[in-house]
């Protein structure tokens, strides 16, 4: 049973006016709870506890740009704040209602904003409404060719409108870039109305760009509702490879060699001992035969090699691009790997690492029945 029946602050004049435009609106406490939390430990514990503090009073879902227009219109008018929604997976507290706010509160989810509006097939750009699922818009522009390339360990949830508030990493950013470096236009509703570039130029000279304002805001300065996008033909080619190292400093060794002479492929990923072992513990059982090749490789890596299954490391990698391009990119990788001590191990179990990333979220949350805490961050720091 939900304790929050009825909204702490109601705005009947508010949803009064919301109605006048047949938008689709709720105060159900499910649906506002639901919409009151991201996905870091602390949220998702307090929520496991029964102890979550303040929710939303309101949760609305537009349906094009007009429809944020007139609801921030009319949130102006009575006084209410807005939390934009997109697909709920934020880590930096977002999503969390202040528990002080006098105020009205109401969640804007964008999820029913989800069309490719347009595809410019000369620029190689395409113009998506900002609630789009990151899954669902890769799935729309493979039916037409074309990827964004852009793919956060959260691309089965998140949103694009999320990507570009959340200032989003992605996992291929060596060859497509960050999500700042995909961005062409950005337009977003502000308390004072629409803000957008009039100009579609690959780059312009004519002062500050209040782009890169929109770029990390976190919702805080008005609803992203549209974004054009770069994108790319989908790759001829794409291969996984995985290189063990006998250790995690030779790992970091091998990396930092890759990023000096800049050829670095799609998605280039060093894990831990601790994060290597738990790859092999959720490899999933196979066929006697398939259990006989795991073992003479085992014994390969440790007898023959001097491996030790409690220090080695192992980094996964994806490449992309033509034929000639990838089979290129993965001779240098492997030379530079050869030496640092890096073995090449194929391409499954690449792939497999690769996919690994995608699971650590549910992996989390399956710790909690267990007594452990644990948190998914990205971390940036410099080599030295």
């Amino acid at each position: 049973q939900l304790p929050w029946v009825a909204a702490l602050f109601p705005c009947p004049k508010f949803i009064d006016d919301i109605r006048t435009y047949c938008i689709a609106v709720t105060d159900e406490a499910s649906d506002r709870l639901f919409h009151s939390h991201g996905h870091t430990c602390r949220e998702l514990f307090s929520l496991r506890m029964g102890k979550y503090g303040r929710i939303v009073d309101l949760v609305i879902w537009p349906s094009c740009h007009g429809d944020v227009e007139k609801i921030v219109l009319a949130a102006v008018k009575h006084n209410v704040c807005i939390i934009p929604f997109g697909g709920g997976t934020n880590v930096s507290g977002a999503l969390i209602c202040p528990q002080h706010e006098k105020r009205p509160i109401i969640s804007l989810d964008m999820t029913e904003m989800e069309k490719i509006l347009w595809i410019d097939e000369d620029n190689l750009t395409a113009h998506v409404e900002a609630g789009i699922i990151g899954q669902d818009l890769e799935r729309k522009l493979e039916k037409k060719g074309y990827t964004s390339g852009h793919e956060p360990d959260s691309q089965e949830f998140s949103s694009l409108g999320g990507w570009v508030a959340t200032r989003s990493s992605g996992m291929k950013k060596n060859v497509y870039g960050n999500i700042e470096d995909l961005v062409v236009l950005v337009r977003m509703v502000s308390p004072q109305g629409t803000v957008e570039k009039n100009c579609l130029g690959p780059r312009n000279s004519m002062g500050p760009d209040l782009q890169h304002l929109m770029l990390g805001s976190e919702g805080i300065l008005g609803v992203i509702t549209e974004v054009t996008i770069r994108i790319r033909p989908i790759p001829e080619v794409r291969r996984y490879g995985s290189i063990p190292f006998p250790l995690f400093e030779d790992g970091v060794k091998f990396m930092r060699e890759v990023a000096r002479q800049r050829c670095a492929p799609a998605s280039i990923r060093l894990m831990d001992n601790w994060q290597f072992q738990m790859g092999v513990i959720m490899k999933p059982e196979g066929s006697y035969f398939t259990s006989l090749i795991d073992s003479i490789k085992k014994l390969y890596i440790t007898k023959f090699k001097g491996f030790d299954l409690e220090k080695m490391c192992a980094c996964t990698l994806m490449f992309e691009g033509t034929a000639e391009e990838v089979s290129t990119q993965e001779r240098r990788i492997y030379d530079i790997a050869a030496r640092f001590g890096g073995i090449a191990a194929g391409e499954e179990n690449g792939r497999r690492g690769y996919l690994l990333t995608f699971s650590i979220a549910y992996i989390r949350d399956l710790a909690f029945d267990y007594g452990y805490l644990a948190e998914s961050f990205e971390t940036s720091v410099p080599w030295n």
